[in-house]
């Protein structure tokens, strides 16, 4: 079978691979679309990895995978069921067929583009960041970077009813997406004065939770300036390598007092509960993750996908690939 693995900064390359066998206990699932996700960018597309770890591992970067499944030896999977796959560390989706255990198998219905279907893997992850700042109603909450991850936590806390929903981020074209998605106000942070703007939008109350979805080691202490007294920081960004540090002013915390929570469901020992809640969210016309999608492309285009994805050109947001 083809797949596509990373062998050097930005650089792909086609391989042939042998069809993965099934194991009991796991199911075969024929990719059909896969898309491309921050993480994969600063984790490893544009990551400064030392020499001996290229070539990755076929199919990889890749982690938000749909497709159906041709084989399966476990009772929860049904063949011609269609699915989410959630991959293990040190494998990917950049190929053309892929085996995994049940809990990492999440059925989809099967009306609706699997394309539509994959994103909500993407804000599933969100969800599960999103229940941390409880109920929303009568909160001002601001998400700092609207990518696709700030996007959904944009759409997320407009469905829950938040009093004040704004997005932040430096280009205007995601802006305009933030209000398309419930934004009820955004800020350019390249542009204006984000704590005076801030100031203004909530009449001086300042803003009860802020979400850091920036993906910048810098976004840690901006997110600690606009928050209010007492307030809740979200972290969702990951910034790239482990190595790599977040700083901020500790006498703003401090005055601030302000509560910050750590959030990355891949950490957890559930890592597809929220998905699957997103996925049945979608199902019942609550939420629907597939308006973060702006771009359809072929597999043959991987390097294509992942230039613009981290380039952010021709306004992406989500880019699929078929992998037809």
């Amino acid at each position: 079978m083809k797949a596509a693995r990373l062998v050097a900064p930005q650089t792909f390359e086609f391989i042939d691979v042998p069809e993965p066998e099934t194991e009991k206990g796991f199911a075969k699932i024929k990719v059909e679309t896969v898309s491309v996700c921050g993480s994969d960018i600063h984790g490893s597309y544009h990551a400064s990895l030392p020499e001996e770890a290229y070539p990755l591992a076929p199919g990889m970067p890749c982690h938000e995978i749909a497709g159906t499944v041709v084989e399966s030896r476990m009772p929860e999977v049904k063949e011609g069921q269609r699915a989410i796959v959630l991959p293990t560390r040190g494998t990917g989706g950049l190929t053309e067929y892929i085996t995994q255990e049940a809990m990492r198998v999440i059925p989809v219905p099967d009306y609706g583009p699997i394309d539509d279907w994959v994103m909500c893997q993407h804000s599933g992850t969100v969800l599960f960041s999103a229940k941390h700042w409880g109920n929303p109603a009568g909160k001002r909450i601001a998400v700092f970077g609207q990518g696709g991850i700030g996007l959904s936590f944009t759409m997320i806390a407009e469905a829950q009813g938040a009093e004040q929903v704004i997005g932040i981020d430096r280009l205007d074209y995601r802006l305009k997406k933030s209000l398309e998605l419930g934004a009820t106000h955004t800020v350019n942070s390249d542009t204006e004065n984000l704590e005076e703007v801030l100031d203004e939008i909530t009449g001086g109350k300042g803003v009860d939770v802020v979400v850091d979805a920036s993906g910048d080691p810098t976004g840690f202490e901006t997110c600690i300036k606009i928050v209010k007294r007492h307030g809740t920081f979200i972290n969702f960004s990951l910034t790239g390598p482990i190595k790599e540090r977040a700083s901020f002013v500790h006498a703003d915390w401090m005055r601030k007092a302000c509560t910050i929570i750590p959030t990355q469901i891949a950490g957890t020992d559930q890592p597809t509960t929220e998905i699957r809640q997103m996925v049945a969210l979608k199902d019942r016309g609550w939420v629907n993750p597939s308006r973060l999608k702006s771009h359809n492309l072929d597999f043959a285009d991987v390097q294509k996908a992942y230039e613009m994805y981290a380039n952010y050109t021709n306004d992406v947001i989500k880019v699929c690939m078929s992998m037809s």
